[in-house]
């Protein structure tokens, strides 16, 4: 007997009520008309939000040198900082930014010389947070802890909790996208997993460094069967698959059966998103022609779709992790990065996407305000500066957050969040809160116990919104 008959005949069929719950709840009620996985879902509350780009400059940029000015270093320049910090490794003098900063906007916010394109168009624009904190100093758990809110277990990512929450506004295309230029991210595909969710929330990984959609994406074509051969091809594999589900119930069966769909739509979809050649040549040299600037158009091209969320990063493992010649390197980064991220903002503006799409940039952590290692003496001019998770500047804009604020600050010196701290689980309550998702609502049960994003920490950020 199997446990759906036992449950069937106990209990006056009480049971069966418990089990058609649970079976809805995962999308896999054999024998019925089941509902798309990724179907657009309303959320807990009317959220100012219905899309995510998140930026992010794995690595960590420094603080004291992007969007959080600290004159103290320059005094103390060379010299030992009269505070007592920690981080991994041993740290000695303090490092004054090479960089110069200035005030923009109406807002009068102060921003770094490398974001100064930014700042002249969006300054008020950006929602800064200047006293972000995280747990501990190493790439892989605090990467884990900024996507996964978790930073030693692998769990469902932010991409994949939101689409599992809302759903997505194109079923031709995957609800949540990764785009990378080249290579994986320190921790790899755990930023992106689905973990214990179903399949079907896993983030769709995408390599940029190709230009034609059909290189970007493998088997965008059959060169076999036409399109109508596909369909009666996927159609008979599908009927089979559903006979061999209807007699087990395999979350990773049916999350596959739904991916053999997507491929098939994607086909068509795909070739118009990932074709950046499609936009005018204004728009095209507005973003400028570096990967980042690719990957932003592409971001823009596939929230314009209704894909629920996007996720840009910088490059493969940790580019912004400036050790060494943080000037030169920090200096490239932001080269490479600013004009695009700029564009996009411009961009999503003009198309009325912007009050509608939360974009979101920064690091799993930031940087010290000193040297690495023990350098009493002079800074040397290829001095880089070490991890830092006490204190670090994220910035949000669009999607419901309150535009030309600065929130929270760090010491004199930039080592430690020390007024209206944010913690990455009060970050990203207040990401989903701006979805209209309420983060402690938003569980899914596995192995004896409901799980969330946040796990069991983090408050909205309730200063930051509009």
């Amino acid at each position: 007997m199997t446990r759906r008959e036992m449950l069937h005949r106990c209990g006056a069929g009480f049971g069966m009520l418990g089990l058609a719950s649970l079976l809805h709840q995962q999308n896999a009620f054999a024998g019925t008309a089941e509902p798309h996985p990724l179907a657009a879902k309303q959320p807990h509350f009317p959220g100012k939000a219905k899309y995510v780009i998140q930026i992010l400059a794995n690595g960590g940029p420094g603080q004291m040198d992007t969007f959080d000015p600290k004159p103290e270093l320059t005094k103390y320049h060379g010299q030992r900082l009269p505070l007592h910090f920690a981080t991994e490794r041993p740290t000695g003098a303090a490092l004054a930014s090479p960089f110069k900063f200035q005030r923009y906007g109406q807002s009068g916010m102060e921003v770094s010389e490398l974001f100064a394109p930014l700042a002249e168009r969006h300054a008020d624009d950006l929602c800064v947070i200047r006293s972000m904190h995280t747990d501990v100093p190493i790439h892989e758990s605090s990467l884990r802890l900024m996507n996964c809110g978790a930073s030693i277990m692998a769990r469902p990512s932010i991409g994949a909790w939101v689409t599992y929450g809302l759903g997505t506004e194109n079923q031709n295309l995957p609800g949540f996208v990764v785009l990378v230029p080249k290579g994986m991210p320190v921790a790899g595909a755990d930023n992106w997993q689905s973990s214990f969710l179903p399949g079907s929330y896993q983030g769709t990984y995408i390599e940029t460094q190709d230009r034609k959609p059909q290189d970007l994406i493998e088997n965008l074509r059959n060169p076999v069967l036409n399109p109508d051969e596909q369909r009666a091809q996927l159609s008979f594999v599908e009927r089979i698959n559903r006979r061999h589900l209807s007699t087990r119930h395999e979350p990773v069966l049916e999350a596959r059966i739904h991916s053999f769909e997507t491929a098939f739509r994607m086909q068509t979809a795909a070739t118009d998103a990932f074709d950046i050649d499609r936009e005018p040549a204004h728009v095209r040299e507005m973003y400028g022609d570096t990967p980042q600037a690719k990957q932003m158009l592409i971001a823009r091209r596939l929230i314009e779709r209704g894909v629920r969320f996007v996720q840009v990063w910088h490059g493969t493992l940790q580019p912004w992790d400036s050790h060494n010649n943080i000037e030169t390197e920090h200096r490239k980064l932001a080269a490479e990065s600013c004009q695009g991220i700029t564009a996009l903002l411009t961009d999503l503006k003009q198309r009325g996407l912007f009050d509608e799409t939360l974009i979101i940039w920064g690091g799993e952590f930031g940087r010290t305000p000193t040297v690495e290692l023990t350098q009493d003496a002079a800074v040397k001019p290829t001095a880089g500066r070490d991890h830092n998770n006490h204190g670090f500047t994220m910035w949000l804009a669009g999607g419901g957050v309150k535009g030309g604020t600065v929130y929270g600050a760090t010491d004199d010196f930039g080592f430690k969040a020390v007024k209206d701290r944010v913690h990455v689980h009060d970050l990203q309550a207040t990401v989903l809160h701006l979805l209209g998702i309420d983060h402690t609502r938003l569980v899914y049960r596995h192995s004896g116990r409901d799980f969330r994003l946040t796990d069991v920490h983090g408050e909205v950020v309730k200063a930051l919104l509009t």
